[in-house]
């Protein structure tokens, strides 16, 4: 489902170049819950981004359900990932002006899907826990909530992969177990690929293989 072949990102630093990534390869299976770990600084969120085409990679290729994101558009790739990807982030990065319902809706609406998308909003909603709250706003929920909102908001479009980076961060321990709990539960029922990037030990157990980062680079 994700391949990635000889990866190196590398920016400037006061007029200097850093490499941030380099010599990564690595491939996940369809249906794949992989972690990836390591310190602060080791590059997690970039190879990330870089799995996701949210970035281009200095060198290297990746290629996401045999699409070689590098050949394609800016557009093209926005299309691919609305398409086939969801995304959970640690600030939620719900729409403050949306109800939980309108939030889930947004990338129904963005793909032009028709009348269903009330109902799938609704039942995910409720599949998440929240099927009382639809109608309020980020600002009346708490963290727990609104992350389960970005969760349902994720498994919207149906992705073939959803990729979640830091998504307990911001929430206390019980509070990221239950959330975790919901993310794997439905993860496992949509038969998603999943990619995780966490620092969190208990949470990278739970996954079926565990990828380390030091340095920049795979260990």
């Amino acid at each position: 489902m994700i391949v990635a072949e000889d990866l190196e990102q590398t920016y400037l630093s006061g007029g200097r170049p850093l490499t941030v990534l380099r010599d990564i390869n690595l491939a996940i299976a369809p249906r794949e819950f992989v972690a990836i770990t390591g310190p602060s600084g080791s590059g997690k969120t970039t190879l990330l981004g870089l799995l996701a085409g949210l970035d281009r990679p200095t060198k290297g290729v990746v290629r996401l359900d045999g699409e070689d994101l590098g050949s394609l558009s800016e557009d093209a790739r926005a299309r691919l990932r609305a398409e086939k990807v969801g995304f959970v982030f640690q600030t939620f990065q719900l729409l403050p002006t949306l109800t939980a319902f309108e939030n889930v809706l947004v990338p129904m609406e963005l793909r032009g899907d028709g009348a269903a998308k009330d109902a799938r909003a609704k039942d995910l909603l409720g599949r998440v826990g929240l099927g009382d709250r639809t109608h309020h706003y980020p600002a009346q929920l708490s963290g727990g909530e609104q992350q389960r909102v970005a969760i349902a908001r994720a498994f919207a479009n149906g992705p073939k992969i959803l990729f979640a980076d830091e998504p307990t961060g911001s929430l206390d321990a019980e509070t990221g177990r239950t959330v975790i709990d919901l993310l794997v539960e439905l993860n496992k029922g949509a038969g998603t690929t999943l990619v995780l990037v966490t620092h969190d030990p208990a949470l990278a157990e739970r996954a079926g293989r565990v990828i380390r980062l030091a340095g920049g680079a795979l260990v």
